[in-house]
């Protein structure tokens, strides 16, 4: 038996150690934590300095756009429908919703927010017509507005049906994945900060991930199905750090785990990729589970804000600092 379990993990080692980051690109003037990847040909980033890029080749060539008037905006997070239609939300005050129907060569403002504070974190799409967008606590309520229309037009949800947040909670537009769907017309979207909790429907559910400081909690929220979640964050001070890092729920989140051996340091996005198949990625580097989360595989040290996997396919790609642009591979 005891050669037996050697052998498993010998193979898992291997197994993950198969995948590899390539670097598609690099050197724009801009930091990226927006991703969208339409299909395994065509994908969307944006970022600060007013930026966004199109790539429809597989992120082997790519078109960068620097919106007009927005030079100094930092465009956090992006939903993209198609090779021409796009929509790139910005953060602080005023907060901006934009979108484009011709591939990034003009854009419409569909959504403007000057309220003092205010500072939108993530969006999140279950089709080409119904989103939501989620901001940090204005007068201790979490920001949310919807949108039925694919992104034209966005109304806010009343206030007394907003997200209570306790003194110093919040949420981080580190990747734009703290909020995910959860199934038909339902979300679920995690906090950080001095107390970090998860948010689904009504019930709010206390995360047992890092936190306490302004630099912890949890960035990143992946989906495998109702029951399978994985919360990822720590403390981004820290980027090396693996204390508290990562928690697993099978249950839907009434009891928690942590991995046996966690990602390595802090991680702002986790993406389920199909089957047990999962990658996260952080300022240090990029880490690989292949049984839903138990063990994760340093695979790349390349620093990187954000990953997601095709939405139509199976490419996966991740995004950073100075415009770089990677991709799963297999070696």
């Amino acid at each position: 038996m005891r050669i037996l379990i050697i052998l498993l993990f010998i193979i898992s080692c291997n197994i993950a150690l198969s995948q590899t980051i390539k670097i598609l690109t690099s050197g724009e003037r801009t930091s990226i934590r927006g991703l969208s990847v339409v299909n395994d040909k065509v994908i969307w980033v944006s970022g600060s300095n007013g930026t966004c890029g199109l790539s429809q080749d597989g992120g082997e060539t790519w078109k960068w756009i620097h919106v007009e008037t927005f030079a100094k905006t930092d465009f956090r997070d992006i939903e993209a429908f198609d090779d021409s239609t796009a929509v790139i939300m910005s953060v602080a005050v005023p907060a901006y919703i934009l979108k484009t129907i011709d591939a990034g060569e003009t854009w419409e403002m569909v959504y403007e927010n000057k309220t003092k504070g205010m500072f939108l974190d993530a969006m999140e799409f279950w089709n080409v017509q119904n989103g939501i967008v989620i901001g940090d606590p204005i007068d201790n309520k979490f920001f949310v507005a919807r949108t039925f229309d694919g992104g034209q037009t966005w109304k806010d949800i009343p206030l007394e049906y907003l997200p209570v947040a306790d003194s110093g909670e919040a949420c981080f537009a580190s990747s734009g994945t703290n909020i995910k769907a959860l199934g038909k017309g339902e979300v679920c979207f995690v906090s950080g900060g001095l107390r970090s909790r998860l948010f689904i429907r009504d019930v709010r559910i206390d995360l047992p991930i890092l936190q306490g400081a302004q630099s912890t909690g949890a960035n990143s929220i992946a989906v495998k199905n109702k029951k399978i979640l994985i919360v990822i964050g720590g403390d981004f001070a820290k980027p090396d750090s693996t204390n508290r890092n990562c928690f697993i729920t099978n249950d839907g989140g009434n009891t928690w785990t942590a991995p046996v051996v966690a990602p390595h340091g802090y991680r702002s996005c986790v993406e389920y990729l199909g089957g047990n198949n999962w990658i996260s990625c952080g300022l240090n580097g990029v880490d690989y589970s292949i049984d839903n989360g138990k063990k994760w595989q340093l695979i790349s040290r390349e620093s990187f804000h954000v990953c997601r996997k095709s939405k139509d396919g199976r490419a996966v790609f991740l995004a950073g600092v100075n415009g770089k642009i990677g991709k799963l591979v297999l070696k």
